[in-house]
C-alpha cells in the first residue's frame, strides 16, 4: 500500500466508507470491487475493502475491538492475542515500570495494551505505513516514532523498559528463524542485555541454546496453543529460570532439574499442555501428579489416580491395545465407533489417515492414545477425565 492511501484511509474522509464497507458479504469478492470502483478510485477502494475483510478475520485474536482498527496482512499474521499482551504489559506494570519504548510496535497493538496498563509508551515502526496505522490505532495515549531500531541505542531513555516483538517474515513467507529476525538477534539482544527491564516476543521454537544465562523465560499458551517464548531481562527477571504460563488462567510452572522416572501404563494418562513441554516443566509436573514417564523422551504421564492438573489433559485408561491395523481396525468395527480421535506421541504415523485406513462407522465414540512402550508401541483406549 502506498503511503498516500494509507494517510487517506485513516483520515475523517474515509470514515463512511469503511463504516460502509463493513455491511458488505464478501469484501474480497470481484463483485465487491467492481461495484466500489465506480465510487472510488481503484487503489482506495481496494484499501478500504482489505480492512473490512482484515477486521472479520482479526476478532477471532484481537476481540470486538478489531473492527475500529487499521489492519495489514503481515501485521495482524504476528499480532499478539488480547489475553497474551494483557499479561505482558500487566507484568510490566507489576514491576514498577512507568515508561515502556515498544521497539517495532508493528499495527500498535502491544503498545495499546501498555497504554491501558497506566504505562507511558512510545512506539518505534521502520515502515512508513505501519507507522500510520499504529498511529492511528494509539491516538493519542501513545507517541509512535518512524525509524530504525538499530539506530536508537542512544535515544530510549536509560529509565525506560523496552518491549520488542522482532518482524519473522521472509520473502518465502513466515520463520521462526532467528536468522531471519528484523532487527537482527544482536540488536535485540543488545536492548536485552540485562541493563533495562525488557521483553522479547520470540517464536516458541527457539533454541535453547540462544537464550541469554542472565535472562528468563516464559513459554505461553493461550486456551492450549503454544503462542510465544517471552524473554524478559533486567530487574524482576530470574536468570535462567525457565517456566510455562498457561492463559487466560494465568497458571505458572516452573522448570527443574529433576528427571522423570519411567514406570508401567498406570489408570490416567496426562498429556501436558504444550507450554509445559517445551519450557521442559514436564518433571515438575510429574511431581505434583505422583506420576512417572513411558518411556524417555516422550511426554505422556501416567499415575494411579486423577488429580485435576490446569496443567494437562487427564485421560483414564479402559483398555490397551496391540498397535497393528487390522487389530485396531476389528476394534472399532466391532465397537461400532463412527466418530475416533486419534492422538500419537513418538510413532510415525498420521492420525487423519489411519482414521482414514480405520473406517469409523456406527453410533459410538472413542479416544484412542498412540504411543511407544519398553514392549513396543501400544494403543490405549480412554476417556477424557
Amino acid at each position: 500500500m502506498q503511503l498516500d492511501v494509507a494517510t487517506w484511509l485513516v483520515s475523517a474522509e474515509a470514515a463512511p466508507w469503511l463504516e460502509r464497507a463493513a455491511g458488505e458479504r464478501d469484501p474480497e469478492s470481484l463483485a465487491a470491487a467492481d461495484r466500489w470502483r465506480r465510487d472510488l478510485p481503484a487503489d482506495l477502494a481496494a484499501a478500504v475493502l482489505t480492512q473490512a475483510s482484515l477486521r472479520r478475520a482479526a476478532v477471532g485474536k484481537l476481540g470486538e475491538r478489531a473492527a475500529g482498527l487499521f489492519l495489514t496482512r503481515d501485521g495482524l499474521e504476528q499480532a499478539t492475542r488480547l489475553a497474551v499482551s494483557r499479561w505482558r504489559a500487566e507484568r510490566f506494570a507489576a514491576g514498577g515500570v512507568a515508561e515502556v519504548w515498544d521497539l517495532g510496535c508493528g499495527l500498535g497493538l502491544d503498545a495499546r495494551a501498555l497504554v491501558d496498563a497506566g504505562l507511558a509508551v512510545t512506539g518505534v515502526e521502520k515502515d512508513p505505513v505501519t507507522a500510520v496505522f499504529a498511529t492511528a490505532n494509539l491516538g493519542a495515549s501513545a507517541r509512535v516514532v518512524t525509524a530504525d531500531i538499530a539506530e536508537l541505542y542512544g535515544d530510549v531513555p536509560g529509565d525506560a523498559a523496552v518491549f520488542l516483538d522482532p518482524a519473522r517474515r521472509t520473502a518465502r513467507g513466515r520463520s521462526w528463524d532467528v536468522a531471519d529476525l528484523s532487527p537482527s538477534w544482536d540488536v535485540v539482544t543488545g536492548f536485552a542485555d540485562g541493563s533495562r527491564v525488557a521483553c522479547v516476543k520470540l517464536g516458541p521454537g527457539i533454541p535453547y541454546r540462544l537464550l541469554p544465562d542472565h535472562a528468563e523465560t516464559v513459554w505461553v499458551s493461550d486456551h492450549g496453543d503454544l503462542v510465544e517464548a517471552a524473554l524478559w531481562a533486567g530487574a524482576g527477571a530470574g536468570p535462567g529460570r525457565r517456566s510455562a504460563l498457561l492463559l487466560p488462567g494465568g497458571h505458572s510452572l516452573d522448570a527443574t532439574d529433576d528427571t522423570v522416572r519411567i514406570g508401567p501404563i498406570r489408570s490416567w494418562l496426562y498429556e501436558p499442555d504444550p507450554a509445559v513441554i517445551r519450557a521442559g516443566a514436564i518433571p515438575a509436573l510429574a511431581t505434583t501428579l505422583d506420576a512417572t514417564g513411558i518411556v524417555p523422551g516422550v511426554a505422556y504421564l501416567t499415575a494411579d489416580r486423577h488429580k485435576p492438573t490446569p496443567y494437562a489433559a487427564a485421560f483414564e485408561v479402559l483398555d490397551r491395545l496391540p498397535y497393528r491395523e487390522r487389530d485396531l481396525r476389528a476394534w472399532v468395527r466391532q465397537n461400532r465407533i463412527g466418530t475416533l480421535e486419534i492422538k500419537k506421541r513418538g510413532l510415525d504415523v498420521d492420525p487423519a489417515a489411519l482414521r482414514r485406513r480405520l473406517s469409523p462407522k456406527g453410533p459410538r465414540s472413542a479416544t484412542l492414545v498412540l504411543t511407544p512402550t519398553p514392549d513396543g508401541a501400544a494403543a490405549l483406549v480412554v476417556r477424557r477425565g
